[in-house]
C-alpha cells in the first residue's frame, strides 16, 4: 500500500540562510561549463534522481526540494533552467524579485556589476514563472516582455536589473 504524499506548509518549509549563496554557486559553475546563452540550442535537463542527490550531498532538508519540484509537474527529467526559476521563486517571494535572483545568478559580469542576461533567457525565465504564477495574463506578460526587449535592444540584447525594478528596489 502506497504512503499518502505529505503536503508542507509555508511555515514548515524553513529555508537555510546560506541557500542563496548555495544555489548561486552552484549555478554560476553549471554556467561556465555552458555555452553563453543557456537557453540557446536543447535545454540541459538533469533527472529528479541526480538533483536529490546532489541536494543530499549539500545537506539541504529534502522537504524544500519537494516543495520546489511540486511548484511544476515534472517527471523523471527537470530542466535545470526551470529548477533555477523555480529556486529563485521560493527565495524571492515576488516575481520581479525572483528575476533580479536569476539575473544576479546567471549574469557573467563580476559580484555587484550589472547582472546583465540575454534577453532571450530573461524571456524564457520570466514567461515560464508568470505562467506558474497564474495571475499575470498572457496578454500582460506579453506587453511586460515588450517593454524589456526595447530596453534590452539598446544594450546589445542584454536585460539589466534596472529595466524591471525601480532604483530603490535593486539596492535593498
Amino acid at each position: 500500500m502506497p504512503l499518502p504524499e505529505t503536503m508542507f506548509c509555508a511555515q514548515q518549509i524553513k529555508i537555510p540562510p546560506e541557500l542563496p549563496d548555495i544555489l548561486k554557486q552552484f549555478t554560476k559553475a553549471a554556467i561556465r561549463t555552458q555555452p553563453y546563452d543557456v537557453c540557446s540550442g536543447q535545454l540541459r535537463t538533469v533527472t529528479v534522481e541526480e538533483l536529490k542527490e546532489k541536494w543530499k550531498h549539500l545537506a539541504l532538508p529534502e522537504e524544500q526540494l519537494e516543495a520546489i519540484l511540486q511548484l511544476d509537474s515534472f517527471q523523471e527529467n527537470v530542466e535545470w533552467m526551470k529548477f533555477l526559476a523555480l529556486g529563485c521563486s521560493v527565495l524571492g517571494g515576488s516575481l520581479l524579485s525572483s528575476m533580479k535572483q536569476a539575473c544576479e545568478i546567471l549574469t557573467r559580469d563580476p559580484e555587484g556589476g550589472a547582472a546583465r542576461i540575454p534577453f532571450e533567457t530573461f524571456s524564457f525565465l520570466y514567461s515560464y514563472l508568470a505562467n506558474i504564477d497564474g495571475e499575470i495574463s498572457e496578454t500582460e506578460i506579453k506587453a511586460f516582455l515588450k517593454g524589456i526587449k526595447e530596453q534590452a535592444d539598446k544594450h546589445y540584447g542584454m536585460v539589466l536589473i534596472r529595466h524591471f525594478l525601480p532604483y530603490s528596489f535593486i539596492f535593498y
